[in-house]
């Protein structure tokens, strides 16, 4: 149903496109009609092939096809919404018809560039971001703690092996106590072998271990849980664990997939029952039931899922079904972390910001 729905939007936004397209001076003079009507082919071709064939494809032509598919999705979108707004303001070119054509092409133009910004960002290593948290009851012995967390990898056709050891290397750099997935973590469609995702994680060891929740993309393409535990990490699926005496990590199953099941117990309530006291961190790949999570005592939330839109104006959108959509927020005591994501979903394309990791250095609440 969801793939039904991208392709028909996709194809809309790609004869609006052409359509407005063939009316700009510089199209008109210089490219071929001939010419143009064959990009247009070929190009919405690429992408119902990147659709169909590349998502779910496991060699590395299925992965091009994908990677150019995605990309001109993404290149549509953002060349569709500068003519959409040259449309409406001139009437469709029944105001100013002369110079209509023209602001087509300045808006052809700013749809381009912002079409390579986004590339550049997509493709560009995901910066380290620095956080200190004060956290209610944190035992003296644990203050300075440092947790590296990774969310939405979506490892898969379009990030693999190569991308992942340099991954690695960065958590490695900056020393971390503990390291946790914060689910999306494997795409579920196509991509490499098992074994190209999971043989660099082996390469991270911390003092306090290696944590993980799932996210919804853990289930599609067949069940991917088994890899966090080849991999290394320990799955926290409505549970709780306390790495050292008084501090406690929890972690709950995704909660749009819990929703969509209908599963019986509230998951943070089940993740949280009966803990020892100390200090508590929740994770969550979404960042949903956050005031929930701050009044049973937690006092640092750790979320993914949004991607922060990802791709501007998408964000909001997003904010909208997501309101904590990315960075740092207080609830009601707590603090929530939302990760935009180290990798990237669909397209290898961000605007305006680019991947992230989290690196949260954990202080006693009176620091």
């Amino acid at each position: 149903m969801f793939g039904t729905i991208l392709i028909s939007v996709c194809t809309f936004m790609h004869v609006y496109v052409f359509w407005r397209t063939a009316s700009v001076p510089f199209v008109v003079q210089h490219i071929p009609r001939k010419g143009f009507i064959f990009s247009a082919v070929i190009l919405w071709l690429i992408f119902i092939l990147g659709r169909v064939i590349g998502h779910d494809g496991t060699r590395i032509p299925a992965g091009v096809l994908e990677f150019l598919g995605m990309t001109w999705m993404a290149i549509l979108f953002l060349i569709f919404l500068p003519l959409l707004f040259i449309d409406l303001v001139t009437l469709f070119g029944f105001i100013m018809p002369r110079l209509s054509p023209f602001l087509r092409g300045i808006a052809l133009l700013i749809g381009m560039v912002l079409s390579i910004i986004a590339l550049v960002q997509g493709l560009r290593p995901p910066l380290v971001e620095k956080y200190e948290v004060s956290l209610p009851g944190l035992p003296d012995a644990l203050d300075g703690t440092v947790i590296i967390a990774l969310s939405d990898m979506h490892l898969g056709s379009q990030l693999g092996k190569d991308w992942l050891e340099a991954r690695i290397t960065q958590i490695k750099a900056e020393k971390p106590d503990l390291v946790v997935l914060l689910g999306d973590i494997f795409e579920g469609h196509g991509g490499p072998s098992e074994d190209q995702w999971i043989e660099p994680f082996k390469q991270l060891s911390t003092p306090y271990g290696l944590w993980a929740v799932l996210g919804n993309h853990e289930f599609y393409g067949g069940n991917k849980t088994n890899l966090f535990k080849t991999a290394g990490f320990t799955l926290l699926n409505n549970t709780w664990t306390q790495v050292r005496p008084g501090l406690v990590l929890a972690g709950v199953e995704d909660l749009t997939i819990n929703r969509r099941n209908g599963q019986g117990k509230d998951p943070i309530l089940q993740a949280l029952e009966g803990r020892p006291p100390g200090a508590a961190i929740l994770l969550s790949h979404t960042p949903w039931q956050a005031e929930k999570a701050a009044g049973q005592g937690v006092g640092l939330m750790l979320s993914g899922h949004t991607h922060g839109g990802q791709i501007w104006p998408f964000g909001y959108l997003v904010k909208k079904r997501y309101p904590l959509l990315e960075g740092r927020y207080e609830v009601d005591g707590m603090t929530a972390i939302v990760c935009r994501g180290t990798g990237t979903w669909g397209p290898r394309m961000r605007l305006w910001h680019p991947g992230q990791i989290l690196r949260i250095t954990l202080r006693g609440s009176e620091k």
